[in-house]
């Protein structure tokens, strides 16, 4: 920078008084390339990942929504929407779907506010805050299916230990065989896992806020918890938001393993989501085009879902 643009010069002084008071900065310099399909190149491999592994069997669910097929590929009869209505007006569907909200919704709030929680506590220890960071994030690191695992051992009904807890206080509890001890294993196990994703995130959140802000705080309000609910909280609605995006996801979908350890050669009356219901028509029940159809259901509905979020829930949320 030569002195005639430095800051500290009249000229630079002037420049950035003008920035100040509104007048338009100089346009960031744009990279430029040699030839146009340069650009492309670059996005390319992403772009040929969403196609093959996104775009391309969406659009074969769609066809094969339409058809009734042989399981072992010997041909196909085209049916229009029969596949949709027998699913729709299955009782069993509707059951499922009715858990499957309900899962997600318990599910969802609870590892976002325990997540929080945990975050507001950890960003106050001072003493071993870093052997006490790792053991809460160090969950995530185990993968749905052995998170499934470990909590089925927990659950066992003659060496588990949570099995005999509830017996002290005269509870049978039946992990595989109760419909609703089933699903509260299935909803605790989910939360464990997903708790230390949050918790990441909202302690980053939190580190992040201002000091300034913090002691102003102080002096505004002398109740803590009027000083997160007025100030802090309102701060991390962008990572709020986020983070119940991923979550509502998480509780749908990466849910599969947790869910398929729990229910796999167990009586048939344990509960279950839409995706897993999906696989078991599928892969197990070889109904191709039922499970096409519920998969486009499933899709259309997160479709609408995330939409809403966006469309009624990011109004709400204010950027830095």
């Amino acid at each position: 920078m030569n002195r005639q643009t430095a800051p500290t010069s009249p000229r630079g002084i002037a420049r950035l008084f003008r920035w100040g008071r509104g007048a338009e900065a100089p346009a960031a310099k744009r990279v430029q390339f040699d030839r146009p399909v340069t650009p492309w190149l670059f996005v390319l491999p992403q772009i040929a990942v969403v196609v093959i592994f996104f775009y391309w069997p969406s659009a074969q669910a769609v066809q094969s929504s339409f058809y009734i097929e042989d399981p072992f590929g010997f041909g196909a009869t085209f049916v229009g929407f029969d596949n949709y209505r027998d699913t729709l007006k299955a009782t069993e569907y509707r059951t499922i779907a009715g858990f499957t909200a309900f899962f997600a919704g318990i599910v969802t709030a609870l590892s976002l506010s325990l997540g929080l929680l945990l975050a507001v506590k950890a960003d106050k220890v001072i003493r071993s805050a870093s052997a006490y960071k790792t053991l809460l994030i160090s969950v995530y690191a185990i993968a749905p299916p052995v998170a499934a695992l470990i909590g089925m051992m927990l659950f066992d009904l003659h060496i588990g230990p949570f099995t005999h807890f509830a017996a002290l206080f005269g509870y049978d509890l039946r992990v595989g065989i109760d419909y609703w001890d089933t699903a509260f294993a299935m909803i605790l196990i989910a939360v464990w896992k997903q708790i230390p994703y949050n918790f990441i995130f909202f302690l980053s959140g939190l580190q992040s806020v201002p000091v300034s802000v913090r002691e102003a705080a102080l002096i505004d309000a002398r109740s803590g918890w009027r000083r997160f609910w007025d100030v802090t909280l309102p701060l991390l609605a962008p990572t709020t938001f986020f983070l119940l995006i991923i979550n509502v996801t998480y509780a749908l979908f990466d849910t599969f393993g947790i869910i398929d350890v729990i229910v796999k050669d167990k009586p048939a009356n344990n509960p279950m989501t839409l995706v897993y219901k999906v696989y078991l028509d599928g892969f197990k029940g070889n109904d191709i085009g039922g499970s096409s159809a519920q998969s486009v259901i499933l899709m259309v509905l997160v479709a609408v879902l995330t939409v809403a979020q966006f469309r009624y829930l990011e109004r709400r949320v204010h950027y830095g």
